[in-house]
């Protein structure tokens, strides 16, 4: 008599097979890895006051605390047996155990270079050259009633990027701006329409989170200011406005600048 052909399926050893529950287990701590370097970046951020390069000031305090309630339930996962271990041992290959595994290595190793390692970066030019300036983010309102306060004072060198945008946005006639100084900080912004000639003072203003961020500035006319400013490089302006002298630039009023002096980032650049 002939022997029997066993099935196909019985023909696999342990050579080419092994339980797949280890690729799941695998997975499992991929997701606690990436959750845990997540969490311990916003603590760290919050702790070392880098936490407004992303977010508005007014969501710190719940941010953190989600923060600390994450890590509460990572370090929690560590005490649960995961489920794939207690499954039937379905077997799969090796090699591709090797991968899910190899991979999840490489994700978290990834991961924790980005989010760890690198240090935290503000949003630059190539964010507002995406986006049109004084087109939005500004509280006109809140704004103008402070810069009103000031206004009244006289003391117009206090007022800020976004005070003064939020002026220029009420009215461009030149005679409410006469014999006004301004100082103004911010980077260098080059004008759309006309940037040999044309440089915005600029700031992002943040609402919620940098994602939302809207770039806003004052417009400062100086010819062949290229030869001695760059792209992204802060500046203090101080000026006084005038009528714009560009014939393509679309700001009606523009600050002539008596001084500029190159300036540190600020370590809050954003304006809220």
């Amino acid at each position: 008599m002939s022997a029997k052909r066993m099935p196909d399926s019985h023909l696999a050893t342990d050579r080419d097979t092994t339980p797949a529950w280890p690729a799941r287990v695998a997975e499992r701590w991929r997701g606690i890895g990436l959750s845990l370097i997540v969490v311990v970046a916003t603590v760290w951020l919050g702790v070392t006051g880098q936490l407004g390069l992303y977010i508005h000031p007014r969501y710190f305090g719940f941010t953190l605390v989600m923060a600390v309630l994450g890590l509460a339930f990572v370090v929690a996962s560590f005490f649960f047996p995961a489920l794939a271990a207690t499954e039937p041992a379905a077997r799969s290959s090796r090699r591709r155990l090797l991968l899910s595994v190899a991979g999840s290595g490489v994700l978290l190793v990834i991961a924790a270079v980005t989010v760890l390692a690198l240090p935290p970066a503000t949003l630059t030019s190539a964010t507002a050259t995406q986006r049109e300036i004084n087109s939005g983010g500004l509280d006109t309102t809140e704004a103008a009633e402070q810069a009103a306060t000031l206004v009244g004072t006289g003391d117009y060198e206090r007022l800020s990027v976004k005070e003064w945008v939020s002026l220029l946005a009420q009215s461009d006639d030149p005679a409410l701006f006469a014999d006004k100084t301004a100082s103004l900080t911010g980077f260098v912004l080059p004008d759309a329409d006309d940037p040999d000639n044309v440089f915005y003072v600029a700031r992002f203003v943040v609402t919620c989170c940098a994602v939302d961020a809207q770039p806003i500035g004052v417009p400062v006319y100086l010819p062949g200011w290229s030869n001695n400013y760059s792209t992204d490089d802060w500046v203090e302006v101080t000026g006084t406005f005038t009528p714009n002298p560009s014939g393509t630039a679309q700001a009606s009023l523009a600050v002539e600048p008596t001084t500029i002096d190159a300036v540190e980032q600020p370590s809050d650049p954003y304006v809220y």
